[in-house]
Formats: C-alpha cells, sequence, structure tokens
C-alpha cells in the first residue's frame, strides 16, 4: 500500500462518516430516532427486568475476556462452560478505532486482531453453547457489530496485518469489512447443518461514545461541540443490536445486514461465497482453529 492509498483511505472513511452523520442529521430534524415497536415486546422487556432484577440482588457475574489476546478468549470460554448456563445471545460489540500501529499479544495488527480475529475465535469456540441453547422456536442468536466504514473497506488477503504501509484508517474498515464477510459465512454454515442459531451483522451508526481518541483532531471538535445534535446517544446506537438480540421478527432470521433497525444490502464484495470461505479458512489457520467449513458444505 503506498502512501497515496494511505491518504484515500483515510478520506473514504471520514467521507463515510461524514454521510452518516449528515442522514442523522436529517432523521433528527424529521422525528429522532425513537425506541423501535419492536422493543417493547415482552420478550424484550423481560430480558430488561432479569438483569435489573440481578442487579439489585447482586447476582450480576462477570468474567474477564481480552479480545486482544487468544489465550484469554480461550481462558474465558473455559470458564464460562464451567458454570454450565445456557447462551440464547452473543452480541460482539468490543474494537478499537484508528489506533497507531501496533500489535496485539499474539503479533496480529490490532484493528484485524482484536476487532475481527478475537470475535472469530470467541464466536467459534463458544458455537457448541449456542447449539445447544437454540430450538426449533426459538433460535440462539450472534449478532456482531459492524459500521458504515465496511464501504469503503477493502480485503487485503495478501496483506491482511498492514505490515507493508499502515494505514489506521483501511485497517479499521477492513476489520469491519471482515465481520460482514464472517457473519455471512457463518450463516451459511449454520443453515446448511440445520442448526438452531442465526447470525446477523448490525450497523450502530456514528455514536457519542469514547471510541473517538484517535481520529482527525476536527472529528473531535465536532463531537465535542455538536454531538448532541450530529450523534446517536449509545442507546440509540445499541438498538439495533437488542433489536436483532431480542426481537420476535428476527426469529429464525439469518445472514442481514441490519442498519436502523432495517435489513439493508452491505458492499456487494460481502456476498462473494469464495471471499468468505477464503477469509474464513485464513481465519482458522490463524486463531488454531480446524476448518471444518467443507464438512456442512
Amino acid at each position: 500500500m503506498s502512501l497515496l492509498s494511505v491518504a484515500l483511505a483515510a478520506l473514504r472513511v471520514y467521507a463515510a462518516g461524514a454521510a452518516v452523520i449528515l442522514a442523522q442529521l436529517l432523521r433528527r430534524c424529521c422525528g429522532g430516532f425513537p425506541e423501535p415497536a419492536g422493543n417493547n415486546d415482552s420478550k424484550a422487556r423481560d430480558v430488561v427486568r432479569r438483569i435489573q432484577e440481578a442487579t439489585l440482588n447482586d447476582k450480576v457475574e462477570f468474567l474477564y475476556c481480552d479480545l486482544a489476546s487468544m489465550n484469554s478468549i480461550r481462558q474465558f470460554v473455559h470458564n464460562f462452560k464451567a458454570k454450565e448456563i445456557p447462551l440464547h445471545v452473543l452480541v460482539n460489540n468490543a474494537g478499537v478505532m484508528m489506533v497507531p500501529q501496533r500489535t496485539t499479544e499474539d503479533g496480529f495488527e490490532e484493528h484485524f486482531g482484536l476487532n475481527y480475529l478475537g470475535h472469530f475465535l470467541l464466536t467459534n469456540l463458544l458455537l457448541d453453547s449456542l447449539r445447544a441453547s437454540g430450538s426449533p422456536s426459538h433460535s440462539a442468536r450472534v449478532v456482531t457489530v459492524s459500521s458504515a466504514t465496511h464501504y469503503v473497506g477493502q480485503l487485503h488477503m495478501e496483506d491482511l496485518q498492514f505490515r507493508r504501509c499502515y494505514s489506521p484508517h483501511g485497517a479499521y474498515a477492513q476489520s469491519k469489512l471482515a465481520l460482514v464477510l464472517f457473519s455471512y459465512y457463518l450463516q451459511h454454515q449454520l443453515s446448511a447443518e440445520g442448526s438452531a442459531v442465526t447470525a446477523n451483522v448490525v450497523d450502530p451508526g456514528v455514536v457519542d461514545t469514547d471510541l473517538y481518541r484517535h481520529v482527525f483532531w476536527g472529528t473531535r471538535v465536532v463531537k465535542k461541540l455538536l454531538g448532541w445534535l450530529l450523534f446517536k446517544t449509545p442507546e440509540e446506537g445499541a438498538w439495533s443490536s437488542v433489536h436483532a438480540a431480542v426481537a420476535p421478527e428476527m426469529e429464525g432470521i439469518g445472514g442481514h445486514y441490519l442498519y436502523n433497525e432495517k435489513d439493508t444490502r452491505s458492499l456487494a464484495v460481502t456476498y462473494d461465497r469464495e471471499l468468505q470461505r477464503q477469509l474464513w479458512a485464513r481465519s482458522c489457520a490463524m486463531t488454531g482453529l480446524r476448518d471444518t467449513s467443507d464438512d456442512v458444505m
């Protein structure tokens, strides 16, 4: 990747962000982001009620997991399975954005290693728990959070680690593109095996969080001054994930890209089954997993 390519990657990412912010401003001026009707259903409210009750009774338990460490992910899965509890929903939401060039504990470029490979490994190691928890009438659900930057991302299969010429913007966009490809191929395999597990990917929009510390200073100024108007609140940003996780209309539905709780078409290349397969195989090799995708083809 040349220096020109690095500059173009940055321009594409900021252009994508600007387009989303403009769309959010227009929607804010036309009524804002009301809570989706589907989130008012009894199932969603029951989930919230159970969490609130557990919190009040000090019954919430947190298990540590560092997605930048393959060892930590494996230890987390071991600790979780030891509790012998069902797993109905897995939301892959952790991530870093446009960080300086650095690597994870395992030597992977951080965007690709944490944002993508960490979730790839975690999901695969928990699939048996998800399968055991799902049923024909109540599928277990995998919800993976990508972003609009995937539309300007490029998958560099010959240099997934951006070792030739690092671009924080290109690396971030690539990790979000990889998550979409992963989700679609995961759903393909789950459907082929007849599993009661679904996999969808969501786009939260541009959300007012602490994720912007490494972006262009002008963006940080805009966020500080106008974030209340241009950016979604964390709650609004989470609604698509909640919708994918508990909405009755998503029961048994997988392989979709959701934006503002609506089924949306992702970048054309994400539907390339051969590219999905290639990335899956490479990811298995990187994480030390056996590639069993051919077993269900």
